[in-house]
């Protein structure tokens, strides 16, 4: 889309969240190197000029979307494990939630993200989701001596696989003609054997 033509116009906080819902948009479908000025743009119908000033600069966009992927993701998990009975966290749930946090939500793209651009402030607030996810877990097992360490166990199991999953599983799956869903099942076999530890 050309925006050569009439300009939509928007304003303050609703024109934010549309140019982070397009910046997103483009960062699942295309990457990092996808999240422009220009693209975000011409995908809201509205010039160069008008997230320059909302955001600065094609740094400041992807900095608020950086920042706005680790509420979410956040959010996510929050959401996702409120859903059970309130007696602990099944591995099934917890598996489904981080691993539709990483693959759907973006998180995996907005992690490797992160991590390429060397964003150590905006990592460090994604580790804080991360630790807050272990700590929550720990806390369901007050009786348990080890269950601080079950809990990083489990958090780095889950987040290592959603990652690798949602970065590189549509690619890796066809490649060995594997079944969709086998890294969760893997993860989930994990899972086990860390909880089946004395």
């Amino acid at each position: 889309m050309s925006t050569n033509g009439p300009v939509k116009r928007r304003r303050g906080a609703v024109a934010r969240e549309e140019a982070l819902e397009a910046a997103r948009d483009l960062l699942l479908s295309g990457g990092p190197a996808a999240v422009t000025l220009k693209a975000v743009g011409e995908r809201m119908g509205v010039g160069h000029a008008n997230l320059i000033h909302h955001f600065g600069s094609a740094a400041g966009l992807q900095g608020a979307l950086m920042d706005a992927m680790v509420r979410d993701l956040a959010e996510r998990i929050e959401a996702g494990l409120n859903e059970g009975s309130g007696e602990g966290v099944e591995p099934d749930r917890l598996m489904t939630v981080v691993f539709d946090a990483f693959g759907k939500g973006g998180a995996s793209q907005m992690a490797a993200w992160l991590a390429l651009a060397r964003e150590q402030g905006r990592a460090e607030s994604f580790g804080g989701v991360v630790r807050d996810l272990a700590d929550r877990l720990a806390a369901m097992a007050p009786d348990d001596p080890r269950a601080a360490d079950r809990a990083r166990s489990l958090v780095m199991t889950a987040a290592y696989m959603a990652f690798a999953e949602g970065l590189i599983g549509d690619i890796l799956t066809p490649m060995l003609g594997a079944p969709d869903g086998l890294g969760r099942e893997l993860a989930l076999k994990l899972t086990a054997t860390v909880l089946a530890e004395p």
